[in-house]
């Protein structure tokens, strides 16, 4: 039995100093890049060389992890570098900050270099060339409970859509299609009511950025018993657009306003169109309760109201109104100096003799010849 442990002893102490020697046996080319003279070992388990592949704040958040993780005891990372895209972006930033070895797309790395690659909202394919080069294979933090919601925007979906569970997903990448791979680890998150796509990203990037590390920590038993995604359940969540941000009216509701508002708002003001003109609508208010003065006339989608105690425009939509503090014309203006310098003055000149409050607005799509009549008051 003594024999048998030295023997397990002495093992693994040779297979370290192969990695060591193989890690160290380097040379330079005439291009400065260091180049491998053989091929380093790869370790069965952490702590790992990792190659990180990543490009916005959300993927930061594992960077970050993964870096105070080299550091820490019962080390996960051993060695750590970063691919990233051109440009002042945030994970270039980070890594510049924290003196991390940075690669452009796509890296030059020899076969076995690195473990494990990790991937974090990076955005590009990775070729399945790149992908053999990794003895571990690549990983890739996803913030949705997949096959929900595979593709560029999921949390963005995740609001839009009103889901109210979420999540992030591990996966170990496959070539040609993103966010197919066997899953390796997953984790539910609520989503809390009336948060945003900010707020919510937020959330499960940390929430992502430790399943990343608890997934390392066991890696080879997670690799061994990985689960393939099921067919049943897969949504895409493509890239948002400003095609998105059009709002119609007559058929979104109150609630429907809200969650784009908070899907998309941040980055995309939510857009309509008044007199032919487009009006990027700001500040968004929420439902609003409107007693109009005449009750017996129905107001249609897209009539207008200024509330001058609360300072809000609310407008019409498909089962109530819902409000905003401002808009974008030619410059921002409170909901009172767009009545005051716009609204008001137009229904002024167009109808001096009438209380019946009555103006002309178009919508996305709609010819000026078939605009559609709307209300405008003062309340």
């Amino acid at each position: 039995m003594w024999i048998n442990g030295k023997i397990g002893v002495f093992v693994k102490t040779l297979r370290r100093f192969q990695y060591d020697l193989a890690h160290t046996i380097l040379r330079s080319g005439g291009d400065g890049q260091q180049r491998w003279l053989c091929r380093p070992v790869s370790s069965s388990g952490p702590p790992w060389r990792l190659l990180f592949f990543g490009t916005d704040q959300f993927a930061v958040e594992s960077l970050r992890l993964l870096t105070s993780s080299r550091n820490s005891s019962g080390r996960i990372v051993k060695t750590l570098e970063v691919v990233t895209l051109s440009g002042d972006i945030p994970v270039r930033r980070f890594a510049q900050q924290h003196h991390l070895v940075v690669h452009q797309w796509p890296p030059d790395i020899a076969d076995g270099q690195f473990d494990v690659g990790v991937v974090v909202s990076f955005g590009c394919l990775i070729p399945e060339s790149l992908i053999s080069k990794f003895p571990h294979g690549i990983l890739n933090v996803h913030p949705s409970l997949l096959p929900r919601w595979r593709g560029p925007a999921p949390i963005f979906h995740t609001i839009l859509h009103g889901d109210t569970t979420t999540g992030v997903t591990i996966i170990q990448i496959r070539p040609h299609r993103f966010d197919v791979g066997p899953i390796l680890n997953q984790e539910l998150y609520h989503v809390p009511e009336n948060c945003n796509a900010d707020e919510l990203g937020e959330a499960l990037a940390t929430k992502g950025a430790h399943l990343l590390i608890e997934t390392l920590m066991s890696l080879s038993e997670r690799l061994a018993v990985q689960q393939e995604q099921r067919h049943t359940g897969a949504t895409f969540a493509p890239k948002i657009n400003t095609s998105m941000s059009w709002i119609v009216w007559e058929e979104q509701t109150c609630d429907q306003i809200a969650r784009l508002y908070r899907a998309i708002g941040s980055r995309i003001h939510l857009r309509t169109t008044w007199m032919g003109r487009t009006i990027k609508l700001l500040d968004f208010a929420g439902k609003c309760h409107i007693s109009l003065s005449d009750q017996k006339r129905k107001p249609v989608p897209g009539s207008v109201t200024y509330q001058k105690e609360s300072n809000t425009l609310a407008v019409c939509c498909k089962d109530g109104w819902v409000g905003f503090k401002a808009v974008l014309l030619k410059k921002r203006l409170t909901a009172s100096d767009f009545y005051n310098g716009y609204l008001h003055q137009t229904l002024m000149k167009k109808m001096p003799n009438q209380t019946a409050e009555e103006l002309l607005v178009s919508r996305k799509g709609v010819t000026v010849s078939h605009q559609i009549r709307k209300f405008v008051t003062a309340s």
